[in-house]
């Protein structure tokens, strides 16, 4: 392996998260000892963690999250578990620390909860203008009358 070899991207963002982490911690100015026991991970653990070594899970990234006081969803994004996300943070750190859900159960709820909330956002008009579903609930509210002149 040569020096000029990149490495590989799991590699690559083992060590971003890591440095990340290592960067908040001594930010808050808190021991690598006190991280681990806030985040209930043994002390060589978050060493491996934060050396780039291993990769923590979505749940750990939680504990740390709380350990170091700041949002999940910022070392979710960091750790490639989730794009930048709109919404609420503390939802998203939540479904993604349900024990209870597979990985996979946790990313179609976000998926559907991000669908919606596009859904609900102001049109774009930049994008060409659909018929809004305001216009056709309109429509609607006119049918009924019609149909019980019908009877």
């Amino acid at each position: 392996m040569t020096a000029d070899k990149p490495a590989n991207p799991a590699r690559r963002s083992s060590a971003a998260i890591g440095d990340f982490i290592r960067e908040q911690r001594e930010q808050a100015q808190v021991s690598m000892r006190q991280l681990a026991r806030l985040a209930g991970v043994s002390n060589p653990y978050l060493s491996q963690i934060e050396r780039g070594l291993r990769r923590p899970s979505a749940e750990i990234l939680q504990q740390i999250a709380k350990g170091l006081a700041i949002s999940a969803e910022q070392l979710y994004v960091r750790a490639g578990f989730l794009e930048t996300r709109t919404g609420n943070p503390e939802l998203v750190a939540t479904i993604l620390a349900d024990e209870g859900l597979t990985e996979r159960q946790k990313q179609v709820l976000l998926e559907i909860y991000e669908s919606f909330r596009r859904e609900n956002e102001p049109h774009d008009p930049a994008l060409g203008d659909v018929a809004p579903a305001v216009a056709d609930d309109g429509d609607r509210r006119t049918a009924p009358s019609d149909s019980t002149n019908e009877e």
